[in-house]
């Protein structure tokens, strides 16, 4: 290799870097801060500037100041800088830029990092509508307001990516100022928690206090957990309250809603109890505001989903109305099972409801509108047939339409006794089938049992009455003859005249009533029968026409005749025996003798 090819060589390696240097640009820096950038009043905030491995020098830039803020030297690493600020205050609050110097000059602005400041007067808060509860893939509308008269409002997402909204303010009828942020659709997928701020136009960098963090709850269809209260659905103020929620599941986390107040749902770890996952939700000391309609719910800590809601349960605060009920039963405090008995709660002043409470019943109080009588409002609660179970110490209460969750004062205790066993401990007196009897259907076959012995009481003693007429007819009565023969006479001459005077009486005209011969004592067997031209005498007998309709007899008492027999069987006739007086005999006549005849009634 000749001298000159080697120094052209060594001019080479040692001018191309430069010229490749000088014929670029160094990359624009990278500008962030930590922990963040929105950073609460008085704390420690670092920035951070990064650049080229060439970078000698890194500066840092507030807009609004011509002069450099600061300037750092690279770390060990050599293409970062760190910019500390220890206390955060208004006065650090604005717009930042970096840049770094290399051996060939400064580099391109970073692009600028917002640094906000959080802590100006004037909390806000952050509210859901309708519900923070949310079913997978619905919408919400979160409304942030104040009552301090900021002239925007800032709602922030936390997660890995912050995500902002901002919207002017306004005010609502109620004078506060606020501002509304639809979202939608929400997903299960992600965890949606928000907050928000509020700031001055002027001073777009300094926000107020942040809101209490919003967490939506997107609900599932998973098993829904169950909801009690230790004390019972109605409460005093000032006393203590837990309210319980309860999986057979093994979730990890539980909330608690209440229905209306739009605020984030409480949120507590798994607690296990007796074998199953829960959580107990402490509200105490009570306060009217308590008074409202709840909901939980459960879920796991691997998943934003939460599970179906569970059944709702009503908080009732008690004391709250200056007026108090009395209560009163009828027919008195101790009865016996299987009884009626009436709960009155009455009350001087108005009121639109009233509820009665058992000592000791989870079950919600029973509810029912007020009445006006008798110059009071009243409600009756009725139960019947009272069972055992009635049995137990009762209070009434008197509530208001405007604030169905807040109640009067407790009516006296009154203790209810019921004598006498229970064959069923039937469901909760304050449950809503309190006034219906647990056993209708044994009190139904009481009663068809009880007809059906009094209905055979009654076919035996038609029986025996049967029986004893056919053992008093005097001796040597002749019985009747077979169904399918006439009128039988014997051979007697008092049967032709009886046999006349039957015929003269179907010859007369209806309601003319013939006389009838005397003739000998004998019994006279009758049973009706329909005529169809007159009157029709029928011979037929039917055993059970004799025990619906009976047997009537007639008997004629004549003069001392032979003792021959003559009867006559009579169908649907009734026979009437009457005595008519004879005309006046003409002089020198001897009195002629009462006629004994039978009167025939047709129907």
């Amino acid at each position: 290799m000749t001298p000159a090819l080697t120094a052209l060589l060594c001019l080479g390696l040692s001018v191309g870097p430069r010229t490749r240097v000088q014929a670029g640009t160094l990359p624009k820096p990278t500008i962030w801060a930590e922990p963040g950038s929105v950073i609460p009043w008085r704390t420690s905030v670092t920035i951070w500037c990064r650049g080229s491995l060439e970078a000698q020098e890194y500066r840092l830039h507030k807009e609004g100041n011509s002069e450099t803020w600061d300037r750092q030297k690279p770390l060990e690493a050599g293409n970062k800088a760190k910019f500390s600020i220890r206390y955060m205050t208004d006065a650090y609050a604005g717009r930042y830029l970096c840049s770094c110097l290399s051996p060939t000059g400064w580099s391109e602005p970073s692009d600028p990092l917002e640094l906000v400041v959080t802590g100006l007067d004037g909390k806000l808060r952050l509210i859901a509508t309708p519900s923070p509860v949310v079913t997978s893939g619905g919408n919400v509308t979160l409304q942030c307001g104040s009552w301090v008269g900021f002239d925007r409002f800032i709602l922030m997402k936390e997660g890995e990516h912050q995500t902002s909204w901002t919207r002017d303010s306004q005010r609502a009828p109620s004078g506060r100022f606020q501002a509304l942020f639809p979202v939608s659709p929400v997903t299960p997928s992600l965890r949606w928690t928000f907050r928000c701020y509020g700031y001055y136009s002027n001073t777009p960098q300094v926000w107020s206090l942040p809101s209490d963090p919003l967490e939506l709850v997107v609900s599932g269809v998973s098993g829904k957990p169950s909801l009690l209260s230790q004390q019972g659905p109605v409460v005093t103020s000032g006393q203590s309250l837990t309210l319980q929620c309860r999986s057979d599941v093994g979730y990890d986390r539980f909330a608690l809603s209440k229905e209306g107040a739009g605020d984030p749902p409480r949120r507590l770890g798994r607690q296990p109890h007796a074998g199953l996952s829960g959580a107990n939700f402490d509200l105490d000391p009570v306060r009217p505001s308590h008074g409202g309609r709840y909901t939980c719910y459960s879920g796991q800590n691997l998943s934003s989903e939460w599970s179906a809601p569970s059944d709702p349960l009503d908080i009732l605060v008690a004391g709250q109305l200056p007026y108090k009920p009395s209560l009163s039963v009828q027919p008195g405090p101790t009865v016996t099972s299987g009884e009626n008995v009436t709960l009155l709660c009455q009350l001087w002043s108005s009121v639109d409801t009233f509820l009665l409470s058992k000592d000791g019943a989870a079950d919600p109080p029973l509810r029912l509108r007020s009445k006006h009588q008798a110059g009071q409002h009243q409600a009756e609660f009725s139960m019947s047939p009272v069972t055992s179970a009635h049995g137990g110490t009762y209070r009434c209460y008197g509530s208001v339409s405007t604030s169905l969750y807040v109640l009067s004062q407790p009516s006296d205790p009154l203790e209810l006794l019921v004598n006498g066993p229970s064959t069923d401990p039937g469901p909760s007196p304050t449950g809503p089938s309190s006034t219906a009897g647990p056993h209708w259907y044994l009190y139904v076959l009481i009663g068809v049992s009880v007809a059906f012995v009094l209905l055979l009481g009654l076919l035996g003693l038609l029986l025996v009455r049967h029986r004893r007429r056919g053992r008093g007819r005097k001796p040597g009565a002749a019985d009747p003859e077979p169904k399918d023969r006439g009128l039988q006479d014997s051979s007697s001459p008092a049967a032709a005249a009886q046999e006349e005077s039957l015929s003269a009486l179907s010859e007369k005209p209806q309601g003319t009533l013939p006389e009838v011969p005397p003739f000998a004592p004998a019994d006279a067997a009758v049973q009706d029968t329909q005529p169809e031209e007159g009157v029709e005498l029928d011979h037929r007998q039917n055993a059970r026409d004799e025990d619906r309709q009976g047997l009537t007899r007639a008997q004629a008492a004549t003069s001392h005749a032979p003792s021959d027999v003559t009867y006559a069987q009579l169908n649907r006739l009734t026979l009437r025996r009457e005595t008519s007086a004879s005309p006046p005999s003409q002089p020198g006549e001897p009195p002629a003798e009462p006629s004994v005849y039978a009167a025939l009634a047709l129907r």
